[in-house]
């Protein structure tokens, strides 16, 4: 799945980066004989949703670390943990040997981006997304209006957008990058629009 393999991915990179050193990488079918072995029952729906199964088996051994999930949210959510067992010290590098299962406890883990009284760039609420995919957050809360500003481009009330934003408010193209970068980390957005006066 297209998802999945843009997470084992994003793992690899910030794996190597902390390793400094370039690590193969097979994605397919074959399972190999040492490495990572990330296996996935289905595919999870494009856009996450809160009874999303998120949970995974983790075995690390000397040789393999097979990553187990019944869904691809499980798998990102494992990678995770994956990248937080890697160690480095004056002794060298180490992956430390466990067995994790693990599940969520809560459905609803989230944080409240409030946008409408303080622009934030783009760059900033994906940097927020990022962070909240290494927490294994899962809702990003993105509040869009306020009297100090209405954030969100609306092509059949422009004035919404115009007159109250100053000039600080994200295009329609931009919230939907926004949505699909989170979704590709198992997060999803809610936005929150005021009433007037609230």
């Amino acid at each position: 799945e297209p998802r999945l393999e843009r997470a084992v991915q994003r793992a690899m990179r910030r794996l190597e980066a902390r390793m400094v050193v370039a690590l193969p990488r097979t994605i397919g079918s074959t399972a190999p004989t040492k490495g990572l072995i990330v296996q996935v029952g289905r595919a999870s729906p494009a856009v996450p949703a809160l009874d999303d199964d998120e949970s995974y088996r983790l075995d690390v051994t000397r040789q393999t670390a097979t990553l187990t999930a019944n869904t691809v949210v499980g798998a990102i959510r494992g990678l995770e943990t994956f990248l937080q067992l890697y160690q480095q010290d004056a002794g060298g590098a180490s992956l430390q040997m466990a067995t994790i299962s693990d599940a969520p406890r809560f459905r609803w883990r989230g944080v409240l981006v409030d946008a409408g009284r303080h622009f934030i760039p783009v760059e900033v609420i994906k940097r927020t997304v990022d962070g909240m995919a290494v927490s294994k957050l899962n809702v990003l809360h993105w509040h869009l209006s306020e009297d100090q500003g209405f954030r969100i481009e609306v092509k059949s009330f422009p004035k919404l957008h115009e007159l109250g934003s100053d000039g600080d408010y994200y295009t329609q193209a931009q919230v939907k990058d926004v949505v699909a970068y989170a979704a590709d980390r198992g997060i999803r957005v809610m936005p929150e629009f005021d009433m007037p006066g609230h």
